[in-house]
């Protein structure tokens, strides 16, 4: 049986209220688990809005046909609504989680992380991993130990700003599986288990339609000659997608592939992973860059 990595997504109120619920559902169905990764304060998706001005992003959105997956209401969060604290209204939904899937830190402020991460100084990169760290540990009351950032924004310098808080691993990065990345100083940094398939809103419209996608995405992972990890969302595949998404999950149980969390994917002794660094990249259909692992 080929074991995939499955990791969930998720980066708004509506997708923590409404996908979040729904995910459950679906997995306890199908008697699989999966790691979620939580955005906990503000929900600034509303914010993202400005960038319709950029061609590449206003494309984005088109071909995804945005409106009709993530609703208005989440589009001009922020914007019109105002700020709300994920975790602190939602902290049940995360907690129901935690019961039976391994969850860990996505962002404190998602929107925030990916857009200034880049550019800002160490202090304050660890300042946005402790308040979500805090948070999140408080409410599923045991220690946070994974985290991936919110996309795919990372470096080495972002990957250093983590060693601080000592977890099991990350998932920062796209790449081909589990390694141990190596630092400019000679220093080895936590493991980190890269996601190696595309994302829904990276293909439809480009590489695959709608329609097509669950074959063209299960068609990938079959060929994934690393360790596979798929990334779906809380706000997509937990909403207007979640039948699409049972639907994979059944061609992948009749093929002998078995969704897992990303903590399975470790081996007992890491220092048997290969040694890769983070560098920056790019991904068709993502805008701007990306952590990458480097070959």
């Amino acid at each position: 049986m080929k074991k995939v990595g499955l990791r969930i997504d998720v980066d708004t109120w509506r997708g923590t209220r409404d996908g979040v619920p729904r995910l459950l559902e679906i997995l306890a169905a199908h008697e699989i688990r999966a790691t979620f990764f939580f955005t906990l304060g503000p929900d600034h998706m509303g914010w993202h809005l400005w960038r319709l001005i950029k061609p590449r992003f206003l494309l984005k959105m088109l071909r995804s046909h945005a409106t009709s997956l993530y609703g208005w209401d989440l589009l001009l969060t922020s914007t019109i609504w105002g700020r709300r604290k994920i975790g602190q209204g939602l902290a049940l939904q995360i907690q129901t989680a935690a019961k039976e899937h391994e969850v860990g830190l996505h962002a404190w402020d998602h929107f925030a992380w990916q857009t200034w991460a880049g550019m800002w100084n160490q202090n304050q990169l660890t300042k946005q991993i402790r308040l979500g760290t805090d948070a999140l540990a408080a409410i599923i009351k045991q220690k946070v130990t994974c985290s991936a950032v919110a996309g795919w924004r990372s470096n080495e310098r972002i990957l250093q700003a983590k060693e601080a808080f000592n977890f099991r691993y990350n998932s920062d990065c796209r790449g081909t599986g589990p390694f141990r990345p190596l630092f400019s100083n000679g220093n080895f940094g936590t493991v980190q288990i890269p996601v190696t398939q595309p994302t829904f809103d990276e293909v439809i419209g480009q590489r695959t339609t709608r329609k097509d996608y669950n074959y063209f995405i299960f068609n990938n992972i079959k060929a994934d000659r690393g360790i596979p990890v798929y990334t779906i969302h809380a706000e997509v595949e937990g909403i207007m997608l979640s039948d699409m998404f049972q639907e994979l999950l059944l061609m992948a149980a009749a093929e002998g592939i078995r969704f897992c969390p990303l903590q399975d994917l470790l081996p007992e002794d890491i220092t048997t992973l290969p040694i890769s660094r983070v560098v920056r990249g790019l991904i068709p259909g993502r805008e701007g860059w990306v952590g990458c692992q480097s070959l």
